[in-house]
């Protein structure tokens, strides 16, 4: 099995079960909800945002002129038809799996803030290919969100995130949630690649389940529209480059990396970063294409050999490495595991790329630990 296939099978055993029964209007009644009971409202659409969000490049390669085997090609024709159907269930009040997208608990504008994200990545697949009522409602659903106040973190850019997408949709959209956002964070920044949560530091993952991509796609989408945006690109991609390269050295020789900080049961969701970089072609230059994909192929290895990733129906475990409930926060449940998905950006490239072509790469640790004499790291 080539490692592409490896990702794709391994990408349709974590989605599958999320779009197969919320495109029939079944997710609700499903999907179980394992933690606090007062979430479980709230779950269906943190699954099917973060769900969205992580596969929506790969959506994306069926509006382009891109090379893929034909049973590649044959499943992406079936899983944006999904998608779309999906859509058109979380957002229409008369489905069954209608979702929650604002309420006096905050946690709505998280996972609004991952779907609207998911349109940016994939703009043709997730917003032109909707139909126009889909289209109208998902813009009410996005706007609905609005009347949730985010906490002064990371949750700024859920905000942004969802005015950037109504930006996109050619929407009215507030530029002060977007400019805010962003120019709090450029404060919060701590040095050598990495962003405060807020005003102080938290040594966790956040950089890459949240705040860098949010930065690098609100960007990729305000830059044409206020020029003071613009002017941050450069100096946040940079930044990225940094914390891509300390994500790729966190990968141990085996493929494991340290469990760290808070929501670890995100999973390899801990490298959406540099799954992104990989995605956008802005790998820093220590970094070759070949030596991240083979990084992040034993990073998912070595999390799926676990027993009990998935329940008795398919459905994932709170856990790392396996079914480890008391490694979840009280805000974890089943439907935020599926920020795990985000580790399959870079199947948004096409297989002839650099990235799928080249030779399998050692990557920094197992260099370094078995032996070779490799470049130093140093700070930003």
């Amino acid at each position: 099995m080539t490692e592409r296939k490896f990702w794709l099978e391994t990408m349709f055993e974590i989605i599958d079960p999320v779009l197969e029964n919320l495109s029939q209007e079944k997710l609700k009644l499903k999907m179980p909800v394992a933690g606090e009971d007062e979430r479980v409202k709230f779950s269906y659409l943190e699954a099917f945002g973060r769900t969205l969000s992580g596969i929506a490049p790969w959506l994306e390669l069926n509006s382009k002129e891109v090379d893929l085997s034909p049973e590649e090609k044959k499943r992406l024709t079936k899983y944006t038809k999904l998608a779309r159907k999906s859509i058109k269930n979380a957002v229409d009040p008369d489905s069954a799996d209608y979702m929650v997208f604002a309420d006096q608990i905050r946690q709505p504008l998280v996972d609004t803030a991952f779907l609207a994200q998911a349109v940016i990545r994939a703009p043709e697949e997730l917003w032109q290919k909707l139909d126009s009522q889909t289209k109208t409602k998902l813009v009410e659903a996005l706007k609905s969100s609005r009347q949730i106040k985010p906490y002064y973190c990371n949750w700024l850019l859920f905000s942004a995130m969802v005015e950037a997408a109504l930006a996109f949709m050619g929407k009215d959209y507030d530029s002060v949630r977007i400019d805010y956002a962003i120019r709090e964070h450029m404060g919060w920044y701590l040095g050598d690649g990495v962003y405060g949560d807020g005003p102080e530091f938290h040594f966790d993952y956040y950089n890459s389940f949240v705040i860098q991509p949010m930065m690098l796609d609100i960007i990729k989408v305000m830059k044409d529209k206020d020029p003071e945006i613009a002017e941050m690109e450069a100096e946040v991609l940079s930044r990225a480059q940094r914390y891509g390269e300390i994500l790729e050295k966190m990968i141990a020789a085996d493929g494991s990396y340290p469990p760290i900080g808070r929501s670890i049961t995100y999973r390899f969701g801990v490298f959406q970063l540099l799954s992104q970089l990989s995605l956008n072609e802005k790998l820093p230059e220590s970094l070759n294409p070949a030596q991240v994909r083979s990084a992040l192929t034993a990073v998912i290895k070595k999390v799926m050999e676990a027993d009990n990733v998935f329940d008795q129906n398919g459905w994932l475990n709170i856990g790392l490495y396996g079914n480890q409930p008391d490694l979840g926060e009280h805000y974890i449940n089943t439907g935020s595991l599926y920020l795990a998905s985000e580790v399959f950006l870079a199947l948004g490239l096409a297989e002839n790329s650099e990235f799928w072509s080249a030779p399998f790469e050692a990557w920094s640790a197992k260099k370094i630990w078995s032996g070779k004499n490799i470049a130093a790291d140093h700070a930003l």
